[in-house]
């Protein structure tokens, strides 16, 4: 259940009730693509630095280690000793960023598993299948993620699609929540909104979609190579015809940047790769900016990554430090800067909640745009 705080302009702070627990929103998601965080995180570190909500990869999972052991295993929060709130992605973008490998049907998608070769079916039973044996809190539906610059004739055959693939995953997740050995019976269903840079075929399909009553609702098919005027432009356009009283998810984005420019626009829920992947080639993020530790003027700076960060790298290391573990081509390096980024990321919504509970969210929008500019 979504329960509306307040809103400032069309930025909404919102607490989002789920069956482990409540999600403040705006929120970013700590992306754990096979059950963890790239760069040697724990569980421990994700309580730490403020973590509400992890992200795990169903079409991951399912390759390696088997959906069916982590059932086994008592689901993914056992599994991963993890008891807040987990989103699993549906699947659905692997097959778009695995082009080469598969082949689009009524039925679901036939490729190959990048890992082995072997051949993989999913559609919409499957890939809730999947998700109900992780046992994760929110589900997200089967979709297509067209290419940004698939043009009508591919993006509108393909998006009706999508609506006739969640109507199925909508039905089987019901029909899973219902049998007696389903690990968690009150599993949450997110519909995914597609439509490419089309704001009419957008606006339609968030109609169609949002008269299933689902638990919330994202848009995807986003940060697929389309400008960010478009994306911001797709995001305006859609958000107003998506329920206000549902959580609104953007799916893959972003940068601290796009992410206040999603907040602005009335997006609730973020996940994205960045903040992990840059910390794992030393780029750390700042309300400066961001900095390559790698640079020879870190070399001997004694100065944390961030002064006033209360992040366990900053807390006790200096850059100088963690250069030298990055150049040494030591893991501890690489997991300091994934901390940094991810507590930046965490830390940065803390902040935008309160801005908007307090009516300032345009200024403290537009200060902190200023400080990454400096």
């Amino acid at each position: 259940m979504y329960k509306l705080i307040t809103t400032d302009g069309m930025a909404k702070r919102g607490e989002f009730h789920t069956p482990h627990g409540v999600i403040q929103t705006p929120v970013f998601m700590n992306v754990g693509t096979v059950a963890a965080i790239k760069g040697a995180v724990s569980t421990e570190d994700l309580e730490q630095i403020g973590t509400l909500v992890e992200l795990s990869n169903t079409y991951h999972l399912h390759v390696r280690p088997g959906d069916k052991l982590i059932k086994q295993m008592g689901g993914l929060h056992k599994f991963m000793s993890w008891d807040k709130p987990i989103l699993t992605d549906s699947g659905g973008f692997q097959v778009f960023s695995l082009a080469g490998l598969r082949k689009i049907k009524e039925e679901g998608v036939y490729f190959n598993s990048h890992i082995d070769g072997r051949k993989i079916f999913m559609g919409p039973e499957e890939s809730m299948q999947i998700q109900s044996n992780l046992a994760s809190t929110i589900a997200m539906a089967f979709d297509e993620c067209p290419p940004a610059t698939a043009d009508r004739n591919y993006i509108q055959p393909s998006v009706d699609r999508t609506t006739r693939w969640l109507r199925r995953c909508k039905d089987e997740m019901n029909r899973l929540n219902s049998l007696e050995d389903t690990i968690n019976k009150k599993q949450m269903l997110f519909g995914i909104n597609q439509g490419g840079i089309f704001e009419d075929i957008r606006i339609e399909h968030a109609k169609v979609i949002s008269e299933m009553d689902l638990d919330g609702y994202a848009i995807g098919g986003l940060a697929v190579g389309e400008s960010h005027e478009d994306m911001y432009r797709i995001i305006e356009a859609t958000v107003p015809y998506l329920p206000q009283n549902k959580p609104t998810y953007l799916m893959g984005v972003g940068t601290p940047t796009n992410i206040l420019e999603a907040v602005e626009r009335g997006v609730d829920f973020f996940d994205c790769v960045y903040p992990s992947r840059n910390g794992r080639h030393g780029h750390v993020y700042t309300n400066q900016g961001k900095l390559n530790l790698f640079n020879a003027k870190y070399e001997t700076d004694d100065r944390p990554i961030e002064e006033g960060c209360g992040c366990p790298a900053c807390k006790r290391y200096s850059r100088a430090y963690i250069r030298h573990l990055l150049k040494a081509k030591e893991m501890l390096g690489m997991r300091f800067c994934v901390l940094h980024n991810l507590y930046f990321y965490n830390n940065m919504m803390e902040e935008v909640r309160e801005a908007i509970c307090e009516h300032r969210f345009s200024e403290y929008k537009r200060k902190k745009l200023e400080g990454f500019q400096g």
